[in-house]
């Protein structure tokens, strides 16, 4: 079974990293330390150790970046434990069911903590970020990597749409020391990726 990290904390929030799946997806638990509850970002597999996930750290909700197979794996099993699922508009047709529907600057309570959506379409047409108000933790789903932007030869996908999700809703808006926390592989920042968005542009991908 995977295991869970601890990969940011201050005296407000934890958030812990655990990597399930074929497709080493990143799923995130977003923990609020002086209430103890806890948001869980992408039910994506494995749902046995997910669900144990949401009962040690007192989940009371999970997120959607987008709704891509890899993503949603999960979802049936943590919604027939009694967990919410919300999703955008835009990407909830690709999940078996959900709960909620999620829209552009939202803030989501977890806890003490403010969680605010930014959609960025791009990847797929209701691909969303969440980021923790107060703190530089950008969770940015399968919209931005190190090295560029997620992938968009996929039906739904758009690249120049991403490319302006990116510049226009991340790049414009957050400090550098923002850390950029994606649905695949390793974090990253915003100083270190948006020096090369003009690289991805001439690059077509």
């Amino acid at each position: 079974m995977p295991d869970v990290e601890r990969i940011w904390e201050d005296a407000a929030c934890e958030l812990h990293r655990t990597v399930v799946g074929p497709m080493d997806n990143n799923v995130y638990i977003l923990r609020c330390r002086r209430t103890g509850a806890s948001l869980l970002v992408d039910a994506a597999n494995e749902h046995e150790h997910l669900l144990e996930l949401c009962r040690r750290f007192g989940v009371r909700q999970v997120v959607e970046t987008h709704g891509h197979w890899d993503h949603i794996q999960s979802v049936p099993a943590v919604r027939d434990a009694g967990y919410s699922v919300a999703v955008t508009a835009e990407d909830a047709g690709m999940l078996p069911s959900y709960d909620q529907l999620l829209e552009d600057d939202m803030v989501l309570e977890v806890g003490r903590l403010r969680v605010r959506t930014i959609a960025t379409p791009g990847h797929t047409p209701g691909s969303i970020c969440f980021y923790v108000e107060q703190t530089p933790l950008l969770l940015t789903g399968d919209t931005l990597f190190p090295g560029g932007p997620g992938n968009t030869s996929f039906p739904g996908g758009d690249f120049p749409t991403i490319i302006q999700s990116i510049e226009r809703r991340l790049f414009s808006r957050f400090e550098p020391a923002t850390l950029v926390l994606p649905g695949h592989g390793a974090s990253s920042t915003i100083g270190a990726e948006s020096p090369h968005l003009e690289e991805w542009i001439d690059r077509g991908w």
